[in-house]
């Protein structure tokens, strides 16, 4: 008896710019498939009858037009059961709206910007906490330990990730009391760091939040001799286990957010515990994984669990479940804002890089 897969589809980062996040999150939805099948693959309907699945992975080289063709492919030659988004909020802004015109919901594990659940058409099931959550209750933690009243936020001008940070950033810093308030945008790629850190020091801040990609972020903490004046250094990039490797001592200190950080949620109650995908993903990719690939896993999970509530595969009955998820995996807990779908249950991690470590901030 032939039984018929359940194809998905992702356009996902694994050339270009992207492709250090891009290989993590695919290498996150490819374990997720292994267990899927090693366990028999999904079980679907009343009868609970197991189908097998079918991953089709198209590089989109970090593009979002290439993302955007990636996707009309997915959705009209392979007619994909289930698509999932891609790595990084262009590229999910720009095939959203391919979804919603297919009546197919958008599976996001990549795109945090804020623009993205504004835009998602109803269609957007995010995992990630929004990128205005990233660094917004830090402004009130540096104020309460260190007595911090001027912040600057130096974040890179192209696309709307990098802006929801600084508007999450300038929102909680006035909510805690702070005198000055600035934001200054770069180009990015980041061709004059010195210059950017001197515009960013003008008004002697407390608090310097930098938000570009890895690679600007990175670039402005190798200047740290020249933010020695700044009581609180933070960066989106500070987030990620590959900034200490990048940076090394200078990685010391720094604060950065994170969606995922391993063993905090080790009771979850759908799916594995964190240490058992922490050991599985280094059995299979012989490294330890970071929260893009947390958090690419975790939507297999969120995926299985909408299915397996909905006893169907249609677009429609999934979101209706998905809507009314409340649990939490091993990336912390899942829960969408009714109206507008954005992820308000999930909770972003501040970590300090400490002795070569990231240490969890405790909030105030």
């Amino acid at each position: 008896m032939n039984v018929l897969n359940i194809v998905i589809g992702v356009s996902v980062s694994v050339s270009g710019p992207l492709r250090r996040q891009g290989q993590e999150a695919y290498d996150g939805i490819r374990l997720w498939v292994e267990h899927c099948m090693s366990a028999g693959g999904l079980k679907i309907g009343r009868n609970r009858a197991s189908r097998p699945l079918r991953l089709v992975a198209l590089d989109d080289a970090s593009s979002a037009s290439h993302a955007r063709e990636n996707v009309v492919r997915l959705l009209t030659e392979e007619r994909v059961d289930l698509l999932l988004g891609p790595y990084g909020s262009g590229s999910t802004l720009a095939v959203a709206p391919l979804a919603a015109a297919h009546g197919k919901i958008l599976w996001n594990h990549g795109g945090a910007s804020d623009a993205v659940a504004e835009a998602g058409s109803g269609c957007v099931v995010s995992v990630l906490s929004p990128a205005s959550d990233y660094l917004r209750n830090l402004p009130r933690l540096v104020r309460h330990r260190r007595g911090a009243q001027r912040a600057t936020v130096l974040y890179a001008s192209r696309g709307t990730f990098a802006s929801s940070i600084q508007r999450g950033v300038e929102a909680g810093a006035r909510t805690a009391g702070f005198d000055i308030v600035r934001a200054i945008a770069f180009d990015s790629p980041l061709r004059n760091t010195k210059a950017a850190i001197d515009a960013a020091l003008a008004d002697s801040p407390h608090l310097l939040v930098v938000a570009g990609r890895f690679e600007d972020d990175v670039a402005i903490i190798r200047e740290r001799q020249m933010l020695e004046t700044v009581g609180t250094v933070a960066c989106v990039a500070a987030g990620a286990d590959g900034f200490h490797q990048e940076l090394g001592v200078l990685a010391e200190g720094v604060i950065g957010p994170s969606q995922w950080e391993p063993h905090l949620h080790e009771r979850p109650l759908i799916g594995p515990p964190s240490a058992w995908f922490c050991s599985e993903f280094r059995r299979v990719f012989h490294r330890d994984p970071g929260y893009v690939a947390a958090q690419a896993y975790t939507l297999g999970i969120i995926i299985g669990e909408c299915i397996r509530r909905a006893e169907s595969l249609e677009d429609r009955e999934l979101l209706a479940v998905a809507r009314q998820l409340d649990a939490t995996a091993l990336y912390g807990r899942f829960r969408l804002e009714p109206g507008s779908l954005r992820q308000v249950g999930h909770e972003i991690i501040l970590v300090e890089w400490r002795d070569g470590r990231k240490h969890p901030l405790e909030a105030t």
